[in-house]
């Protein structure tokens, strides 16, 4: 009898092999309907990443958003995985309050478009579209708040979160194909203010050489495209890690580029703050210490195309 019952229950969840992020459980009817949305959300994740007509790439990006509300729309969704979807990056807290998708439109060499949504894990569907207006936002980029619908878009690769004297925030880790020469990876902090998110918080604090003191609002390292670049937050040292890059030029005609110098710099969590660590090591090491592949452990490639390393 405990058998059967064990063997019974073993079916009714195998599906789900992840953890479930909710205790609201998904019907068995709203599951088989999710999973024949998925195969489809598959297929058309797919194309918006590698089709190789323009058109078509913005046909199946259009395609996709309604469908992927659609199945957010059952009961319980938010325990459901979507482990098909490999071009798309779904990042959650540790403690599972929310989870956030990010994938990436390639429009052409120099231009990229990313889209994203947070769920809140909630029984009623709480929805968050985050629109991309990141070709609008060059100026003091580092140093503003946006809403979710004036974001700066990226591919989410990592997500820390930072509890201090009763305030949460969330650092998110992105990648921006940015243009043919030149990509970026940025650190966005993420807070949520009267239950919706504000992009952005001065909580990177960094001395200047004549002993002032800067904060910044998000972390954004510009690199040659031909560069590899680390920037990620490194639980084995506690700090948040990342390339140091000096200016060199470029050698395609596409003028002064950064690259990777061979040490790296840091920020140190203090009281809630992240203090600039300007050397980590008094050696120069050959390559980083790089974490494991993210993009929820999934493998081969990511959107960045290196693995998922950050």
């Amino acid at each position: 009898m405990k058998y059967l019952l064990f063997t019974l229950v073993l079916l009714n969840v195998g599906s789900l092999t992840n953890q479930l992020y909710s205790q609201n459980r998904i019907s068995a009817a709203d599951l088989e309907e999710i999973k024949a949305v998925e195969d489809t959300l598959g297929l058309l994740s797919y194309a918006f990443v590698n089709d190789s007509l323009e058109e078509n790439r913005f046909l199946a990006v259009r395609a996709f958003i309604p469908k992927l509300v659609g199945a957010l729309k059952k009961p319980g969704s938010f325990s459901y995985p979507f482990e098909q979807l490999n071009s798309v990056s779904i990042q959650y807290p540790a403690d599972s309050t929310f989870r956030i998708f990010t994938w990436q439109l390639y429009v052409d060499k120099d231009n990229y478009r990313y889209y994203g949504a947070i769920q809140m894990n909630s029984e009623e569907l709480q929805l968050f579209p985050l629109v991309d207006r990141s070709f609008e936002l060059e100026a003091d980029l580092e140093n503003i708040a946006l809403s979710a619908d004036r974001w700066y878009g990226t591919v989410y690769y990592n997500l820390h979160t930072v509890n201090y004297s009763g305030q949460t925030y969330h650092l998110l880790f992105g990648f921006d194909g940015y243009e043919f020469f030149r990509k970026r990876k940025v650190v966005d902090v993420l807070r949520f203010v009267e239950g919706k998110p504000v992009f952005g918080a001065p909580v990177f604090v960094k001395q200047e050489n004549d002993g002032s003191f800067t904060e910044k609002s998000r972390l954004l390292l510009e690199y040659s495209a031909a560069a590899s670049v680390r920037l990620n937050y490194d639980p084995a040292l506690d700090l948040l890690m990342f390339d140091h890059l000096t200016m060199v030029g470029g050698e395609y005609g596409e003028g002064p580029v950064q690259i990777p110098d061979g040490t790296y710099e840091a920020y140190r969590l203090n009281n809630g703050k992240w203090e600039h660590v300007e050397k980590v090591f008094h050696q120069i090491l050959d390559e980083a210490p790089r974490p494991s592949p993210v993009l929820n452990g999934r493998k081969g490639k990511d959107l960045i195309g290196n693995g998922g390393k950050g």
